[in-house]
């Protein structure tokens, strides 16, 4: 039961943040039933599901928020702020019932008593109390179920589970006797399909249900009570009675006919009866109503539609499965294990000169790189599921603040990696966090500034070769330059007479426990933040960079690979060792004579094509012994905007690198990222460019 009751809570937590997103949307359009109908749902199957695997008080606390929805749905009650605060409320409860089942800090009932208490105050102002027959509360409720204003329709039902369905944990009994609640009822259990004593499974449900239901709540109330098992039923609704009034014969119609709309028997078997074994085509040929050629067509028609229908069944079933994230994992482990092997078996091959193993070897490395690329898209995510999380945050803190702040986004399809788009939701509620409490005006502020009073934050994502941009943009006050320029120079990070760029300038906001807040608030101004946001980048192997005009907004655009577990890059050697330099930041590679050191007197400076590079000698950097060639080479990076090179001995050239972590012991070392194994068995290390860069001006600045 534990695997069900797993199941049971990635769906839940899937079903949460469909609901926040439909709220928010519902918020903005009331009126939206379609909306409605998908909030009415989430809750209708996270309270369902949960009292089927034992999470009762889930079950219970739902209950009351599907209650107001349904009302909302049958236009008893109007969406309102109020609603959708209390909603977000509850949700957020659930949630934490959820957490908490892990073993986690239990939730206060207090708050959960909050919620429900407000919900139900919003019943009798719009539905006339809690007890009254709109509210269907247990006095005065119709028998048909619904309001007295409404039409009892007669439904027939047959609900026939999948034998396997109580394996699932699904108790058919539960269902029933929901469906009872919604009106007058007869039930009958058909038993045909019960197999002899010795074939029956006893952890099977062999038996199926026939029900005639009279309600006035409608089709989609009864489809509700199956949403959550509706894939391992066979589910049929029928219109037996409309509930018109001028129909008041009280004949019905023949049990033939009852029988065959049924599909208990067929109108070929009830003609057989009644024509004394005659099947229905032959009836017709015989009495020369139809050609015996237009019924073979009629019979190929039928035949062929049973078919196709049975093939799109087996393929939607089939479209999709649910993985554990620790099986993707170990999957593009395995992968990257298999590419560094092909890699051997490739250099293996080409310093043999047997032509059949190059042979083989060229196979080999095709499928590996078609292996590589599948295992790596199965990770891949639209960024669209972190995008929508951030709406409810742009709201409460809009709340919070007193500002009025719309969140737009674009290139929600864009994919993603699923661990950058882990490790991506910390850094981007810090920067959208800024964006509102730093950068968007008060409405008043942005009204006299001859803005619109609403302000704007824009969320975008676009692919861009082998990286993502990311870009958050407010039409906000923008960055003060003469005040993050004052900060620095009181903080001791750059001196007074520096002569810095626009650029330089911004980035200064990404040192620690920098801020330019004037007073501590619960959202910002402790200096903590900015920093974290860089590290988090840097770590992903990213960058970002920051544009801002002042009066008219910001723009933060952040670059980040698509994925983490086997990158492009550019393999070098000094000595005897190798280091990787990752592809995506190199720019060209220049050599580097020995005139050329000499007439930079002692400076860390070459001239590449009348531009001034800066460059980190990396057998200096890292204490290398032995002697450096006559000429060497620069690998030139763009980093944070600016050129920077790296002097190494050979260039050795384009490399397919699968990262392998360091370990703990190495944790403090820095400047290098990580090591991947080359064709020769050999270990190669990962360079931390950001890192070394930051490590160099560092000790520049301290001297």
């Amino acid at each position: 039961m534990d695997a069900h009751r797993q199941a049971y809570k990635e769906e839940a937590y899937e079903l949460l943040a469909e609901l926040e997103t439909s709220l928010l949307e519902l918020e903005e359009n009331p009126e939206d039933m379609d909306l409605i109908g998908r909030v009415f749902r989430a809750m209708h199957t996270i309270k369902g599901s949960g009292a089927m695997f034992g999470f009762d008080d889930i079950a219970t606390f739902t209950h009351e928020v599907e209650t107001v929805f349904d009302k909302v749905r049958n236009g008893q009650i109007r969406v309102s702020r109020d609603l959708v605060n209390l909603t977000l409320r509850a949700r957020d409860l659930i949630k934490g019932m959820l957490d908490s089942s892990d073993g986690g800090e239990p939730m206060e009932g207090r708050e959960a008593e909050d919620v429900i208490a407000g919900l139900r105050r919003l019943v009798p102002a719009a539905a006339g109390g809690e007890n009254s027959p709109a509210a269907g509360g247990a006095t005065g409720r119709p028998d048909a179920g619904g309001s007295k204003g409404e039409v009892a329709i007669t439904y027939r039902i047959r609900f026939v589970p999948a034998p396997e369905v109580t394996s699932n944990g699904t108790n058919p009994l539960l269902l029933l006797a929901e469906l009872r609640q919604l009106g007058s009822c007869r039930m009958v259990a058909q038993m045909a399909n019960v197999p002899e004593l010795g074939e029956i499974n006893p952890e099977n449900c062999y038996v199926f249900w026939d029900v005639i239901l009279t309600t006035r709540r409608g089709v989609d109330a009864i489809r509700d009570v199956f949403i959550f098992i509706e894939d391992d039923c066979e589910l049929k609704i029928d219109v037996i009675d409309d509930g018109g009034i001028l129909d008041c014969d009280t004949d019905y119609k023949k049990l033939g006919y009852i029988l065959t709309e049924r599909g208990d028997l067929t109108r070929q078997d009830m003609q057989d009866i009644l024509a004394r074994q005659k099947r229905f085509g032959e009836l017709l040929v015989e009495q020369g109503i139809v050609t015996p050629e237009k019924v073979a067509s009629a019979l190929a028609e039928q035949q062929h539609v049973k078919e196709v229908r049975k093939e799109r069944q087996a393929q939607e079933s089939a479209s999709s499965i649910r993985v554990p994230a620790e099986k993707l994992d170990l999957l593009v482990n395995l992968v990257g294990e298999m590419v560094t092997v092909q890699a051997r078996l490739s250099q293996t091959a080409a310093g043999r000169g047997d032509a059949l193993l190059v042979a083989i070897a060229e196979e080999v490395e095709r499928l590996t790189n078609e292996l590589r690329d599948t295992a790596l898209n199965i990770r891949m995510l639209p960024i669209g599921t972190t995008f929508s999380k951030f709406k409810r945050l742009v709201r409460d803190l809009s709340v919070e603040l007193g500002k009025d702040i719309e969140m737009t986004t674009d290139g929600a399809d864009t994919e993603l990696d699923k661990t950058v788009i882990e490790k991506l939701n910390d850094p981007l509620v810090h920067l959208i966090r800024n964006s509102i409490d730093h950068g968007i005006e008060l409405p008043d502020e942005r009204a006299a500034a001859g803005k619109p009073r609403q302000g704007t934050v824009h969320l975008a994502a676009v692919h861009s070769g082998d990286s993502v941009l990311i870009t958050i943009t407010d039409d906000g006050a923008g960055l003060d330059r003469e005040a993050i320029r004052t900060k620095g120079v009181e903080r001791g990070i750059i001196p007074a007479t520096a002569e810095l760029s626009d650029k330089e300038i911004f980035n200064l906001i990404f040192a620690p426990g920098f801020s330019t807040a004037k007073k501590v608030t619960s959202v910002s101004g402790r200096g903590v933040g900015m920093d974290v946001v860089k590290r988090a980048i840097d770590a992903l192997r990213g960058t970002i960079d920051i544009m801002s005009e002042r009066g008219k907004g910001t723009v933060i655009t952040i670059k980040l690979p698509l994925t983490l577990a086997i990158i492009e890059s550019l393999l070098v050697k000094i000595g005897e060792d190798c280091f990787v330099l990752p592809l995506s930041i190199v720019e060209e590679c220049v050599e580097l004579t020995r005139e050329d050191v000499k007439s930079a007197h002692g400076r860390h400076l070459a001239n590449v094509r009348d531009q001034i590079v800066p460059y980190i000698p990396l057998r200096e950097r890292f204490t290398i012994r032995g002697e450096a060639p006559e000429i060497e080479q620069i690998v030139i990076t763009q980093v944070q905007g600016s050129r920077v090179g790296f002097v190494v001995d050979n260039v050795i050239g384009e490399h397919q690198t699968v990262i392998k972590s360091l370990g703990k012991m190495y944790k403090d070392v820095k400047g290098l990222s990580g090591a991947t194994i080359l064709g020769d068995g050999s270990v190669a290390l990962i360079l931390d460019i950001p890192q070394l860069v930051r490590d160099v001006e560092r000790e520049e600045q301290a001297r």
